[in-house]
């Protein structure tokens, strides 16, 4: 890998370097002025940490106002979402009712429903057509009414024209969607509570907290790196000017001593600048062998060993580094590069050659060492595999994950090996690659993937002195973003397919229902004017009959108390009784039916006034004491308070009547009728109780609609027309009051009506229910 792309035109012969005995002198080099130290160093190392904060800072703005926007379009588009959902599911029932058989149960066509509906927390409930829930999922939602569920709001009137709303309900607030259905149900309902749908965003918000929280602690550590790195680059170039200096220095004195030594007498000459050297007070005489071997330091070689060699002829040349002791005591590196010359008068053998200081250099081999050390360990630390060859393809360097890629042992990764050595050790790992790009300079970046799945790319740059360096970052995580993201953008355009054939479905829906409204409209208009026609035609109708009524009564009575002598046979008397009765009857069923018109029409005007509670109720129990003893029927009175009470007396006595009548009427022989009254400042209450066959709750509904009875025949074979709880309720509806019947069947029935206190509270309730 890496390196797999190179060509051979990196590869060069290696060649031996020359060896050189005795180098040439140097010309003295001509000392420049040192150029000053950059300014801009300094303030760079000033200007970074604010940058990074204000990097930070804007980084911080731009995720809290990303986090913010993202916020404010979780509802709406979770209710477009929503309503979609509610589309798609209305059209699965729909589908479910076509393809399965009639009567099929409602939990088992909600069950057709697709199962993506049921996500991130949303159910769905299926309504009846009077609204009550009949299937739901899950099914812990399956009780109760769809209104009750949505907390009253119009989702469960207007269905699907309101569109998805947020709306309270008895759990919480919840986003909700509602489509109206064709055949045995009602509606389908979707509700989603808000805090599934602002889940997602909060988990986006902690990963934008958390990604933001690993930005700062990276520009953190990275900051915190550049103020260590310009310290030490810092010290390094006060050092290093340091060492500038001595350096020239040492080439504006020389910095280097010539040596003579006379190996057939054993005497050694310095010249000046080499005591200068060694800091010693030059001298004029010849030195000694001992004395010369007294300053060396012992661990640098046998002094004696090397003049007998070159004495013997076996060395020509010396090359050779080792400390002395200069005047103060310390030891100072030398390089001695000298040959061995015949002396043309005497013949004698005479060592000639130059001492250089190399101190400086020996300081600084050193702390290369520490460099290379410190390089080596930087490299080993990076997360990508690392390697670097020569000019000539040799290997330079490399980490271990390079090592581990590569399958190459420690002996297979000695520097200085060639590319061709390293890589006949190497295990194959890429399977394919291919080019991203032509790096400049003469490098490449491309993407390889290994055997074991995993992605590199694989950056190839060539140094300034002809090597090659290659970086390999494992980005496999990018690989699977990048994948994931192209299925995110084709399943996109998916739902964008879908939405755009549902905006056709809804604009046809909303045709329609716009046809459906009009017709509702018009049909609406015509039953205002049936029923307006039927009330004219009810008073004028009650009004004619009322006339002849009249009459028949009279002589009725005339009759039934001979007024103009005896009828005869006694028979006839109680024919004269029958049709007086019936007139009667008759008389108070027409009397109700323009009560009721009257009502209904909005024409009643109430005369309210104060009376006495208590006498009220008297009356009524007096007018029906006969008609109970003759039913052996119990008709009792308990009433407490003496406040008067604030209503119509004339329509107070009225529904008092009418709730004595009905209990009167279906309580049978040996029953029991109670009438409870009480009396206070808060208002006025009654009771009436009986103990007769008593209604169900189809039945109670029934009753206080007008013309609608389902009570059996009484004993007087007469049924009645049905209006007398249905007036009763309009009286006490009237006065501001409310009426409410309890019953079950074979337990009796108690109706109970109330009516406000006090005479302000009682009078603008009655004008304002008079006036509506």
């Amino acid at each position: 890998m890496f390196a797999a792309s190179r060509n051979a035109e990196g590869q060069k012969s290696s060649t031996s370097p020359q060896v050189i005995d005795a180098p040439q002198p140097r010309p003295r080099p001509v000392r420049t002025p040192s150029p000053k130290p950059s300014r801009v160093g300094p303030a760079l190392c000033r200007l970074v940490p604010f940058a990074a904060v204000l990097f930070l800072l804007l980084l911080l703005g731009l995720a809290i106002d990303a986090t913010l926007g993202t916020y404010y379009q979780v509802e709406p588009e979770a209710l477009a979402e929503l309503e979609t959902i509610g589309q798609l599911a209305a059209d699965d029932i729909h589908a479910a009712l076509r393809r399965g058989e009639p009567g099929a149960p409602a939990s088992a066509v909600l069950g057709a429903a697709r199962r993506h509906i049921f996500a991130r927390g949303r159910s769905v409930m299926l309504t009846d057509r009077e609204g009550q829930i009949v299937a739901a999922a899950p099914e812990s939602a399956a009780h109760g009414s769809l209104a009750a569920r949505l907390g009253g709001a119009p989702l469960a009137v207007l269905g699907e024209k309101a569109g998805a709303m947020h709306v309270s309900g008895p759990n919480g607030d919840v986003l909700a969607s509602v489509r109206n259905l064709e055949g045995p149900f009602g509606q389908i309902a979707i509700v989603q509570p808000v805090e599934q749908a602002f889940a997602e965003w909060r988990a986006s918000a902690c990963r934008t907290v958390l990604l933001l929280l690993a930005t700062s602690a990276m520009l953190g550590l990275l900051g915190f790196a550049f103020y260590t790195q310009a310290r030490r680059a810092a010290q390094a170039e006060s050092e290093r000017a340091r060492i500038r200096a001595r350096m020239d220095a040492a080439l504006d004195r020389g910095r280097c001593g010539l040596w003579d030594w006379n190996l057939a007498t054993g005497r050694i000459h310095w010249s000046e600048s080499m005591y200068e050297l060694l800091g010693m007070p030059s001298r004029a005489e010849f030195l000694s062998f001992g004395e010369i071997r007294a300053l060396l330091h012992p661990d640098d070689g046998d002094l004696v060993g090397i003049a007998e060699d070159l004495t013997a002829g076996r060395l020509e040349t010396v090359d050779h580094a080792f400390r002395m002791r200069n005047a103060n005591g310390a030891f100072v590196w030398l390089r001695a590069r000298a040959q061995v010359i015949r002396d043309a008068g005497d013949g004698q053998p005479h060592l000639v050659g130059i001492a250089i200081d190399i101190s400086e250099e020996k300081r600084l081999a050193e702390r290369s060492a520490a460099s290379d050390r410190r390089l080596r360990d930087a490299v080993e630390t990076i997360s990508a595999a690392f390697v670097l060859w020569d000019e000539h393809n040799r290997l330079v360097l490399c980490n271990s994950k390079f090592q581990r890629l590569h399958g190459l042992s420690d002996a297979c990764v000695a520097a200085g090996a060639t590319y061709a050595q390293v890589m006949a050790h190497s295990q194959p790992v890429v399977q394919e690659s291919e080019t991203v790009h032509d790096a400049d300079g003469g490098g490449r970046v491309y993407e390889a993937r290994l055997a074991d799945g995993r992605w590199l790319q694989i950056n190839e740059r060539r140094t300034k002195d002809g090597g090659y360096v290659s970086v390999g970052a494992d980005i496999s995580d990018l690989k699977r973003h990048e994948q994931s993201l192209l299925e995110g953008e084709r399943k996109l355009m998916a739902t964008i397919a879908d939405l755009r054939k549902s905006r056709q479905t809804l604009e046809l829906q909303a045709q329609q229902l716009a046809e459906l409204a009009e017709r509702y409209l018009e049909q609406k208009a015509a039953a205002e004017t049936a029923n307006r026609a039927k009330s004219h035609f009810l008073a004028n109708m009650s009004h004619e009959l009322r006339t002849p009524l009249t009459h028949i009564i009279g002589f009725a009575e005339m009759m039934e108390n001979q007024i103009f002598g005896e009828i005869g046979h006694a028979r006839y008397l109680g024919y004269a009784g029958d049709i007086r009765k019936s007139g009667e009857y008759l008389r108070a069923v027409i009397g109700d039916v323009l009560e009721m018109s009257r009502l209904e029409a909005g024409v009643v005007d109430l005369s309210a006034r104060e009376f006495d509670f208590a006498p009220a109720l008297d009356r009524a129990i007096s007018a029906f004491t006969a008609s109970a003893e003759a039913k052996q029927v119990t008709l009792a009175l308990d009433s407490s308070g003496s406040e008067k009470a604030y209503a119509d007396p004339e329509a107070f006595d009225k529904i008092l009547d009418t709730l004595l009548k009905n209990a009167l009427k279906f309580t049978p022989h040996g029953g029991r009728v109670t009438l409870r009254g009480r009396c206070e400042a808060a208002g006025c209450e009654i009771v009436v109780e009986d103990s007769g066959c008593g209604m169900s709750a189809q039945e109670i509904e029934q009753a206080c609609h007008p013309f609608e009875q389902t009570s059996p025949l009484m004993e007087d074979g007469m049924k009645g027309p049905g209006l007398g709880l249905s007036i009763a309720r309009s009286l006490v509806e009237l006065h501001g009051g409310r009426l409410q019947i309890e019953s079950a069947p074979g337990l009796g029935a108690r109706v109970r009506f109330t009516l406000p206190g006090p005479r302000h509270a009682s009078a603008k309730k009655i004008a304002l229910t008079t006036a509506a």
